[in-house]
């Protein structure tokens, strides 16, 4: 029970909900929307990635919302209130991770012509690791989604009075509504518009509560004062929670698993029109990730200087750490009636977002790399109808998921921990494709085990030997000037608590931040696999078709033709510019030489051929691929 009396933060009234409902009408009805306007051309490649014809904007809008979710809106300002600024780092952690996705990753997934990510899988080594892949983005894509659905609906029940079981219900049947009505088209233009809710929600908070505090200079005075600007702490250990080399290093590897090599993004980037689109979107959306960032950090800023003297956590008038920016709107804007209303649908906005994305993704990967390898001979129509009753199958699944992800902590660690422990050895596994031509399936398969073995590892010691507090710093909090009860309570100090017995890797390998779990995972996945390719024997690079390898020494080596040759491992990669960049290929022609290449990868004649290229903007097009779909 606590020991002080908290004070008066009301409800929601009428008018908030009506604010609140306004999102989910609107979201709900650009799903029918598509599904009205579209509904005479909607075939599963239609409904799945939007025809291949999206522009850059939309899609940048839409990976924006989709990564930042309510653990965003929710969890990072709690983190810097809590932590200080650092998670400002970010910012760098996302420039680099935009620059290795749009240079590295992107340009192979989208001239291989593939649906799914998992589908190069089978291009660069066999069935076997596509389906273990997968599996593993179905996991993985499944928890994470129940804790961005769950987490806000819990915040926002204990401080506001919304209720939890029917905002974690309404949440999945909105989101499974549209994205069976409208598809990827729907699920993308839903989430420009949320997008626009979010800053909003965010750009309303920081107005509010600045002011209150007697304007910017008043909070970064008492964020100073409170040792919340210590951004740069360049302390090398790996065990301290948040440094500038956890964030940028771990944060980097974490994020490149969920943004280079995840179905997600990728469906969206390959729904570009052009090649080009799909990196302008990529760079645009970085602008989009900043600006949510940096709004997150300075909510987390403008919080601590407003309860810098009476901290509600502390003082239990809130029970977890995240429920602290729903209370801190329910407080500054108590006389204000809709204003609560429109941060909630700021959070909410996160969570449809992302969730819808995440049933859009679960669709497209369980339709391409399970449905069509065991019925290969469907028709558009009954393949529209099964893409449809994979996102009702999935939206249940994530929403009943919910229930499981209060046993994981803060929303923010929990989320990034997930990403990190089966992100990280997706991302060794993809690195391995695309980087390295020597290595073989065998290879592949042994590094993904060993990269989940590790990550897993790690993470769920973690989990259940958390770090001291020693390693995760968390920064002073007061209740000075908080009321006292008139109770002797106030008097009583807790007995002393055993320590329990920790085991011997409790205070190392277990305390590793969580922002490691994903370099541990990506590393191990591709040194193993490295390993296990030499010992079986690597694979000849004059048998890997060039589109599905990255030459990434060409940079390093620019003045010499030679040497860049001679690093590709036999990979005929000048065959490829000479093709693309002066004879551009015959797509009528040369359709059939395709296929086959990539059936059997071992055709090196057609190997030369990958249509699509655009001589005038040197870059790939998905008109001529998707006259051939």
């Amino acid at each position: 029970m606590s020991n002080f009396v908290a004070p008066e933060v009301k409800k929601f009234v009428a008018w908030d909900y009506v604010v609140f409902a306004a999102l989910f009408l609107v979201s709900a009805s650009i799903g029918v929307f598509f599904a009205v306007k579209e509904r005479k051309k909607k075939t599963s490649k239609e409904f799945l990635v939007g025809g291949r014809q999206m522009t850059c904007g939309p899609i940048a809008f839409s990976l924006t919302s989709s990564f930042m979710s309510a653990v965003t809106v929710l969890g990072t300002p709690s983190e810097v209130y809590r932590y200080g600024a650092s998670f400002v780092l970010f910012f760098l952690s996302y420039a680099l991770v935009i620059f290795f996705t749009a240079e590295l990753f992107l340009p192979v997934f989208y001239r291989s012509g593939i649906t799914s990510t998992y589908e190069y899988l089978e291009l660069r080594f066999n069935k076997v690791v596509r389906l273990a892949a997968t599996l593993i983005y179905i996991v993985q894509t499944i928890l994470y989604t129940g804790i961005v659905v769950y987490a806000p609906s819990l915040a926002l029940n204990q401080v506001t009075g919304f209720d939890l079981w029917g905002s974690v219900v309404a949440t999945g049947m909105v989101c499974t509504f549209y994205c069976t009505l409208g598809g990827l088209k729907a699920v993308v233009w839903t989430d420009a518009f949320q997008m626009i809710v979010m800053v909003a929600g965010f750009v309303t908070v920081l107005i509010q509560g600045t002011t209150l505090n007697g304007g910017t200079t008043k909070v970064w005075e008492s964020a100073y004062e409170g040792s919340r600007l210590n951004i740069f702490d360049f302390d090398i250990d790996p065990l301290r929670r948040h440094t500038f080399w956890t964030i940028v290093i771990g944060g980097t590897f974490t994020w490149l698993g969920i943004y280079g090599v995840n179905q997600s993004t990728i469906q969206r980037c390959i729904s570009c029109k052009s090649e080009k689109h799909a990196k302008l979107a990529l760079y645009l959306n970085l602008l989009g990730l900043w600006t949510v960032l940096m709004c997150a950090v300075f909510c987390g800023l403008v919080m601590y200087s407003y309860y810098k003297s009476c901290d509600p956590w502390t003082a239990s008038f809130i029970s977890a750490p995240d429920q602290l920016m729903p209370y801190f709107v329910m407080d500054i804007f108590s006389s204000m009636p809709g204003v609560p209303g429109l941060f909630v649908a700021c959070a909410f906005s996160g969570t449809l977002s992302t969730v819808a994305a995440s049933i859009n993704a679960l669709a497209t990967v369980t339709f391409e790399d399970l449905v069509k390898k065991v019925f290969p001979n469907l028709s558009e129509k009954m393949s529209t109808w099964i893409s449809k009753g994979l996102c009702i199958l999935y939206g249940t699944l994530c929403t009943s998921m919910a229930a499981a992800a209060s046993l994981l902590g803060g929303v923010v660690q929990a989320s990034l921990s997930i990403h990190g422990m089966c992100g990280g050895p997706m991302l060794g596994l993809f690195t391995l494709g695309i980087v390295f031509p020597c290595a073989n399936w065998k290879g592949a398969t042994g590094g993904l085990l060993a990269g989940i073995a590790l990550a897993f590892w790690a993470g769920t010691g973690s989990f259940i030997y958390p770090a001291p507090p020693t390693k995760s710093l968390p920064l002073h909090l007061s209740t000075l000037n908080c009321t006292l009860a008139n109770s002797t309570e106030a008097l009583v100090t807790a007995a002393p608590t055993a320590t329990p017995d920790r085991p011997l890797l409790a205070d190392t390998w277990y305390s590793l931040s969580y922002l490691y779990f994903s370099a541990i995972g990506c590393l191990g996945c591709a040194i193993t696999g490295l390993l296990i390719s030499f010992i079986t024997g690597p694979t000849k690079g004059e048998d890997v078709p060039p589109v599905l390898i990255k030459p990434v020494c060409n940079p390093f080596c620019f003045w010499s033709k030679r040497l860049q040759a001679s690093l590709w491992c036999g990979v005929r990669h000048n065959s490829q510019e000479v093709d693309f960049e002066k004879n551009p290929p015959n797509v009528t022609a040369n359709k059939a030489g395709r296929d086959d290449t990539f059936k059997n990868s071992i055709n090196k004649e057609n190997k030369r051929h990958f249509p699509g290229y655009n001589p005038e903007e040197k870059s790939y097009t998905n008109i001529s691929r998707e006259s051939r779909l």
